[in-house]
């Protein structure tokens, strides 16, 4: 199994998210993986009540911000493009609940239509009985080498290719 860790670091980007970014202290400090072999992107988490919406539960925004960061990190690792959320459909089938222990497991679906420009992702909670309970379907728009630069993820294009797909390709 190849598994890689996914920082900030390793795109050249400096970022303060409030998932992923282990230096914000606000945040989350969610740590993800890519395993290239089964082409998902995981991390485990296990939120306290400073992140419940009704008593018990994780807030759902929370739940979609975790879901919404696992897709790109898909769209990144896997897909060796840089994109941003265009569109998010999510289902709330169980709780996730305070103070247990979830993963989140993303894929890339790959190209809407044939189209290279728009990426199709999938992203499901589940529990620690293996449950699936928040699944999340996106679209993303991949960004041209302007617009990664504009976005401030400019190093990506260029600098930092090689950390994207192990075999340096991208989504066809």
């Amino acid at each position: 199994m190849t598994r890689r860790r996914l920082t900030n670091e390793m795109w050249g980007l400096e970022t303060s998210c409030f998932v992923c970014e282990s230096t914000n202290s606000a945040g989350l400090a969610l740590a993800f993986f890519a395993d290239d072999d089964r082409g998902t992107v995981e991390a485990t988490f296990r939120l306290g009540a400073e992140h419940s919406g009704a008593p018990s539960l994780v807030h759902g925004g929370v739940s979609l911000a975790i879901l919404d960061e696992a897709q790109a990190w898909a769209v990144i690792a896997l897909g060796g493009v840089w994109a941003v959320t265009h569109t998010t459909r999510a289902t709330f089938d169980r709780p996730v609940f305070v103070d247990a222990e979830h993963r989140v497991v993303a894929r890339l679906d790959g190209p809407v239509d044939g189209d290279a420009g728009r990426l199709a992702t999938h992203a499901t909670v589940i529990d620690g009985d293996g449950r699936e309970l928040v699944h999340s379907s996106s679209e993303f728009v991949v960004l041209g080498e302007a617009q990664a630069v504009a976005y401030g993820a400019g190093a990506i294009v260029e600098e930092h290719r090689d950390h994207l797909r192990p075999d340096g390709g991208s989504v066809s």
